[in-house]
């Protein structure tokens, strides 16, 4: 019966250590988006804000180390190597804990992340000038956003109030991806020029969306930060079931027959 016990506890520890490599290797590619992602509103905050690049470096190496423990994992299980499986159990332990903490940080610090990124999209708007290759890949980014959400600005189209390129234009033109005719949003980034020019005209004149990106985007950001923190509850889910399954197994090589483990 023990052996028995023995042999299942390796196969379910093995099994579940593969299962914890996969894992790993999905927050390690979620990491890699975050940095190197140019086509969504991801690539607007990593450039300006600095903990979610620190973030994105954190789930990097989160994910690295995870696929390292689930191999090493593997390598105990199999081989029944009792010092490898207590290393590995310290090394989930200290994971686990590093990934409630970080939860608790994001959790807590919710309103200070909104109120960063209404800065730097407030920043963005009002330096937006698509003759100036400074910030090019930043304002395509928001464009991109503007033109998949059909909104306009931050709160709405008078967040382009502030841009500095159409006040010296006392507002004859107007943000291409913001536009409700089908034929400008196609250009989808720049500006587009009124048919007629006056010093009257406003904001209410432009041929754009009325809604605001703000309730769209933290919607966008609120789905993708729900899948990151699935896949973190399932991988914390696999890590306590490895670190219960090690436990048994190392007792049960304690108890069983020292000669299965490998002499190095």
């Amino acid at each position: 019966m023990g052996s028995g016990c023995l042999k299942v506890t390796k196969y379910f520890l093995f099994l579940f250590n593969l299962l914890f490599f996969i894992l790993g290797a999905v927050i390690l590619g979620f990491g890699i988006w975050i940095l190197v992602d140019k086509n969504s509103f991801i690539s607007v905050l990593q450039s300006s804000l600095y903990s979610l690049k620190v973030g994105a470096y954190i789930l990097i190496g989160v994910g690295t180390v995870t696929m390292l423990m689930g191999f090493l994992g593997c390598i105990g299980a199999v081989n029944e190597i009792r010092c490898l499986l207590g290393l590995y159990f310290t090394c989930l332990l200290l994971i686990l804990i590093a990934q409630i903490t970080a939860g608790l940080l994001i959790y807590f610090q919710q309103n200070l992340l909104k109120t960063e990124m209404s800065r730097i999209i407030g920043d963005l708007i009002q330096n937006y000038n698509p003759h100036d290759d400074k910030n090019k890949t930043l304002e395509t980014a928001w464009d991109y956003v503007q033109s998949q959400l059909s909104c306009c600005g931050w709160t709405g189209p008078e967040s382009w109030k502030n841009n500095t390129f159409l006040q010296d234009r006392n507002q004859t033109a107007y943000p291409c991806s913001c536009s409700s005719d089908s034929a400008d949003s196609m250009q989808e980034v720049g500006f587009c020029f009124l048919g007629t020019a006056s010093n009257t005209t406003t904001v209410d004149d432009w041929p754009v969306t009325n809604q605001g990106c703000k309730e769209g985007v933290q919607n966008w950001l609120q789905e993708n930060l729900g899948i990151i923190l699935g896949v973190c509850a399932g991988v914390a889910v696999i890590e306590l079931l490895g670190m219960v399954l090690s436990i048994c197994l190392c007792k049960n090589i304690h108890t069983e027959d020292y000669t299965k483990v490998p002499k190095y």
